[in-house]
């Protein structure tokens, strides 16, 4: 087979960029997710409570 060579740092044969490091910069924040979600609930329960006293 007529393949042309590949240098060594290249041999996966999709041509896929290299994976990055698995570390602190690209880490999920998950407690500053969960604290975005509850304030956002609590956001709307205000605006329910809020919509409901003043409609009525």
């Amino acid at each position: 087979m007529d393949q042309p060579s590949r240098p060594p740092e290249r041999t996966n044969p999709m041509d896929h960029p290299p994976e990055q490091p698995a570390g602190a910069d690209g880490s999920p924040k998950f407690g500053r997710l969960l604290l975005v979600l509850i304030s956002a609930v609590l956001l709307i329960v205000v605006i329910t409570f809020a919509s409901e006293a003043y409609f009525s």
